[in-house]
């Protein structure tokens, strides 16, 4: 599995435990089509939702990676409105999006689905074709939470069924209303499904309905499992889908989203010190502290520099928040170190990185002002790297009682600003 910069693949989970996917790729070959061309009207404002920013990238982007870190798909063919080709190509480039090309979406949902069918078997969009795949994926691009096992399920039940596609249970009852706006009649919820994403069909099958199905289906129709069973007579296996696959539609939906990009995100931590005394102990303290906060922590004791072995880079280059342990308040060494590391591997590329400087005051009573002054210079300048840096002074005292308590508070605060990544509190020298 590729992966490239900080946290490659975290959001759509790192470990497959299901027994399908265990057991390999599929045998035969995969590509998907995403539709993007909405407008996001029902977002209200002028950018379309898939374009939307969470945590500083577009929406779309979160989409594509979880798509890209599955191998065994070969080709992602996204579809948007022209005005949007150029700001698409530029996601693609800045992001590092691979086996992804772009294309051109018709008026209508099923208008642009059908394009990016068409690109496998025409040589109308692009100079050279796409391999035909056996099975296609046929996705939400702003649905960027999906998961390699609810993939892996509907592909393989597509193969064996010729169409296949997700489904969840209903929450609310749906009704229908008579012509003077009353009650008419309600539907059983326990006998109805919600028709979610992804969806996947034998590629002949599908590509064969949309070349027979009518215009008022290409431009009035949603369901694309509807006209592989019209037109085909291809009877879809319908596969339960997790709580996860829910869809980006209003506004209040972003905030969710990013909500849950965040907490996702602040799941690991890596604590980095220097081999003096004095940082150790406070980063071993900081380490325990922060396993009531955080499930995953990650220590490393080791002396930092930017020509280190490759474990160390791949370590840094796996996890998207760090706290620096160094000696002394005045002492940011380590941390233009760990700055330096990350740049060179990229870490900020697909999220913004969460580093935070600890400084040990052993004396307890140091004035930080000055050291406040270069925190700020600093953490600006990474900031346009995509680092958010903090800085945090530990009060380093003998008494074991009161270092606990220092400990206590400072991976509270350090949580805090994990979870929140907020931009506007880089250089900021907090005191615990």
């Amino acid at each position: 599995m590729e992966k490239k910069g900080c946290c490659g693949g975290e959001i759509a989970s790192e470990a497959v435990e299901d027994a399908a996917v265990a057991a390999g790729p599929p045998p035969f070959s995969v590509a998907a089509v995403l539709p993007a061309g909405g407008s996001g009207e029902r977002m209200g404002g002028g950018t379309p939702k898939q374009f939307c920013a969470l945590l500083g990238r577009p929406l779309i982007s979160y989409t594509l990676q979880a798509i890209e870190r599955i191998s065994w798909i070969s080709d992602i063919v996204v579809v948007v409105s022209p005005e949007n080709i150029e700001i698409m190509k530029t996601v693609i480039k800045k992001y590092g999006h691979k086996r992804t090309t772009v294309i051109e979406g018709g008026t209508t949902r099923h208008r642009s689905i059908f394009n990016g069918l068409e690109i496998f078997v025409e040589n109308k969009f692009l100079s050279s074709l796409l391999k035909k795949p056996e099975v296609v994926i046929i996705h939400d691009a702003v649905r960027p939470f999906v998961e390699e096992d609810i993939l892996f399920k509907v592909v393989m039940a597509a193969k064996e069924h010729g169409a296949a596609g997700a489904i969840r249970p209903l929450v609310s009852t749906v009704i229908a209303s008579s012509t003077d706006g009353c009650l008419d009649h309600s539907l059983d919820r326990a006998k109805y499904r919600a028709s979610e994403m992804p969806q996947a069909f034998l590629f002949d099958i599908i590509h064969q309905a949309y070349h027979q199905c009518s215009d008022y289906d290409l431009d009035y129709g949603t369901e694309c499992l509807h006209l592989a069973l019209k037109y085909r007579k291809t009877t879809a296996k319908l596969i339960e889908g997790p709580p996860d696959l829910w869809k980006v539609t209003y506004k209040r939906d972003l905030y969710a989203a990013e909500s849950l990009i965040k907490d996702t995100l602040s799941q690991q931590v890596c604590v980095i010190t220097d081999l003096k005394k004095d940082a150790v102990q406070v980063g071993f303290l900081l380490h325990e502290a922060l396993k009531n906060h955080v499930k995953l922590v990650k220590g490393l004791s080791v002396s930092l520099c930017k020509n280190d072995h490759p474990l160390q880079n791949t370590l840094l280059g796996q996890c998207c928040n760090f706290i620096c342990v160094n000696d002394t308040v005045s002492d940011f060494k380590e941390t233009r170190e760990i700055v330096e590391i990350l740049e060179t591997i990229n870490a900020s590329v697909l999220y913004s990185v969460v580093l935070i400087s600890v400084h040990v005051d052993i004396f307890a009573n140091t004035s930080v002002s000055s050291e406040m002054q270069s925190l700020v210079h600093f953490a600006k300048e990474v900031k346009k790297k995509n680092i958010l840096l903090y800085g945090l002074v530990i009060r380093y005292q003998k008494d074991n009682l009161k270092l606990q308590e220092a400990m206590d508070s400072a991976a509270a605060l350090i949580t805090a600003l994990i979870k929140d990544r907020n931009p506007a509190l880089i250089g900021q020298l907090l005191i615990a």
